[in-house]
């Protein structure tokens, strides 16, 4: 008998689940994710498994983690200072695939040096730029990315540049080689600056994970989830964190399809944070060909087509901005519920908010709170930043008593970035305890902090709502109808035939709007979502009966749908790819390019051999470091040929080599 720990580390809540033989989920558990220190909410829920069902840590056979902790800090713009060294590239670059908005004002030093496309060295490398740059940058920096131009078909340069950062500092270094063999420059720039900058995160929590089950007295070894849905090693996972980005919505995919059997279904998965559609084909989940897109960064990760929305159970509430109409919108922060840090700290959340209700005008802060998140690294802060997460210090305090002046907004908004702030206002599970749908946490602060919100004025002059079970109905249909439209938006970017706008024009539109309520008169139009809708996510129950009413489409709640992510988790495959290219520089030789340099052929099939050799074993060896038994090895060739005076000429092949297997301890 195997017994597999499934864990899922997500924005609110860390879910652990216990499988048998890979065929019965025996247990599961919930436990608030406890971002301070995450071995709290992992220790919370794999305790508590343990104890429903009387199994001995020593009898489990693999744990596996999957995490929404990389892929909600890039759609809360969230992360460690970085660096980037950009090599043989123009200033101009940086605009690119919207690589200076990922730098967020980090510094980047462009730096003479690169290769050429077929793999010659197009300007020495300046390492006397590189070295100054780091005397006077490297300070405050938690991770460093560095990407050469043609990098993919010669590696040296960035190989170089990491020697010498390493030798000088003690900050971890991401090469873009070493996370695609694609050769878009700038995208791989953003790939590399998008992994530093989460270098420092899922190292903390793959080290306090591992450290949890240790002290529990789980000796099994601790797979991760990738972004594709497949098992990799918890060191491989440290090394490439970015391959972690989707990883929580790619296990629920695997979940879903393990609990449902389907073979063709949108699954939507709510979490606290993000709202996560996908489609599974044929049994499997659909995979993105461009590179998993996430907080508005497409990236060259191999993931899930999955499509993310700041849509969760912890959305922020916002006035609607339209003016005179009034009524509300969520997204895409999320917040601390009001009612769940009221759990927290009950005497101040509950004395501010009777001072709020008890006043003759509603503040601008009131119904929001703010603390200081324990034991993270507060480096690289101007003084205006400095003082005011001083001023917050750790003890949950009403923003109103924090905030002194607009200006220091701007400060707060990058402290929450930074992960060092945590701020609470009302959400859609405040709403849903005010309505009594949910009753986890402290439903009379919802309701006040409610109340508070609805005594608002739109630009009409009224209130927002009369009372706050009104604003709590407005608040969920509200996630109803944003929900709906996130769904469309996914069916209309995954059918087949094409309706001339982009998905997000089209699932606003009036006649499909009008077809969803079945309108019948002299024109009638009848509309429906035609696939059945796998609803994932602790809140799925609440939230989702309705949205498969609004889109006229058959809703399935599996049993075990809050714990999707723990199960996927652990009866996924491993799956290590490996890819690489062959190209022609002149008639009569074929150039290799591999990660020690390129290397010449003057017979095709001997380089494109030589090639599949290469990748094969790196590719089998990376499977068995991750935990792989049982290996299966799939290669594809892509080539590319010229017609030339009637005659085929080869161009360029690159190579892919899959080697999977499921974990040697899952079968004991």
């Amino acid at each position: 008998m195997a017994l597999l720990l499934g864990v899922d580390t997500g924005g609110t809540y860390t879910d652990a689940v216990l499988i048998r033989d890979e065929s019965e989920v025996i247990a599961s558990a919930k436990s608030l994710t406890t971002r301070q220190d995450l071995a709290i909410g992992v220790g919370g829920a794999v305790r508590a498994v343990l104890e429903h069902t009387g199994v001995e840590p020593a009898e489990i056979s693999m744990a596996a983690l999957s995490t929404t902790l990389a892929t909600n800090a890039l759609v809360e713009g969230q992360g460690g200072r970085v660096a980037l060294i950009y090599i043989g590239f123009s200033a101009q670059d940086l605009e690119r695939h919207g690589l200076r908005d990922a730098l967020k004002g980090d510094p980047a030093l462009i730096l003479a040096g690169g290769h050429t496309h077929a793999g010659s060295e197009a300007a020495p490398l300046d390492k006397e730029a590189l070295i100054a740059f780091l005397e006077t940058e490297s300070a405050g920096v938690s991770g460093f990315a560095v990407a050469g131009v043609f990098a993919t078909r010669n590696p040296a340069h960035e190989l170089e540049v990491a020697r010498i950062i390493q030798e000088r500092t003690d900050v971890p270094v991401t090469c873009s080689h070493q996370l695609s063999a694609k050769l878009n420059g700038p995208k791989r720039a953003l790939t590399a600056v998008l992994n530093a900058r989460l270098i420092g995160m899922i190292d903390r929590l793959i080290n306090r994970a591992a450290e949890t089950l240790v002290t529990l007295g789980i000796e099994a070894p601790m797979m991760v989830v990738r972004g594709d849905g497949a098992l990799m090693s918890a060191e491989q996972a440290r090394a490439r964190p970015i391959e972690t980005i989707l990883s929580g919505p790619a296990a629920s995919i695997v979940g879903a399809r393990w609990m449902t059997g389907a073979e063709h279904a949108l699954v939507s998965d709510i979490g606290g944070t993000t709202t996560d559609v996908a489609l599974i084909e044929r049994g499997l989940p659909k995979i993105d060909p461009d590179g998993a897109q996430v907080g508005g960064f497409r990236t060259m990760v191999e993931a899930v087509a999955m499509r993310t929305t700041g849509l969760g159970g912890d959305s922020q509430v916002h006035l609607n901005g339209d003016g005179l109409r009034g009524g509300v919108t969520l997204g895409p922060r999320r917040v601390l519920p009001v009612s769940l840090i009221a759990t927290e700290a009950p005497k101040v959340v509950h004395a501010a908010l009777d001072a709020q209700l008890n006043a003759p005008v509603v503040g601008e802060y009131d119904g929001r709170f703010v603390r200081g998140v324990i034991g993270q690294a507060a480096v690289g802060l101007s003084e205006r930043e400095a003082a005011l997460l001083a001023r917050i210090g750790t003890a949950v305090l009403p923003l109103g008593d924090v905030l002194r002046t607009r200006m220091e907004q701007g400060a707060l908004s990058r402290l929450v970035d930074r992960g060092l702030v945590q701020v609470a206002g009302i959400t859609p599970s405040d709403a849903s305890h005010v309505l009594g749908r949910v009753a986890a946490w402290d439903r009379d602060a919802a309701d006040k902090a409610l109340t508070v919100f609805a005594r608002r004025r739109v630009g009409s002059g009224d209130a927002v709502a009369k009372n706050a079970k009104a604003l709590a109905q407005m608040i969920v249909d509200q996630l109803t109808e944003q929900t709906a439209l996130t769904l469309l938006e996914s069916v209309f970017s995954e059918e087949q035939a094409t309706f001339g706008g982009p998905a997000e024009d089209l699932a606003r539109h009036v006649l499909l709007q009008r077809g969803l309520t079945a309108h019948s008169s002299l024109l009638a139009i009848d509309a429906r979502v035609n696939v059945d809708v796998i609803g994932l996510g602790a809140s799925a129950p609440s939230y989702y009966p309705a949205v498969g009413k609004r889109l006229r489409c058959n809703m399935i709640l599996p049993e075990h749908a809050g714990v999707a992510n723990a199960i996927g988790a652990v009866v996924g495959r491993i799956i290590q790819r490996r890819s690489g290219t062959v190209t022609a520089p002149s008639e009569g030789r074929f150039r290799v390019h591999l990660s020690d340099g390129p290397k010449d052929f003057t017979a095709r099939a001997e380089a494109l051999d030589m090639l599949e050799t290469v990748l094969r074993a790196e590719a089998v060896a990376a499977a068995e470091e991750a935990g792989a038994g049982d290996i299966h090895v799939h290669v594809t060739r892509d080539l590319r040929m010229a017609e030339v005076e009637a005659q085929q000429v080869f161009v360029e092949a690159t190579l892919t080599v899959e080697a999977s297997g499921r974990p040697r301890v899952a079968h004991g």
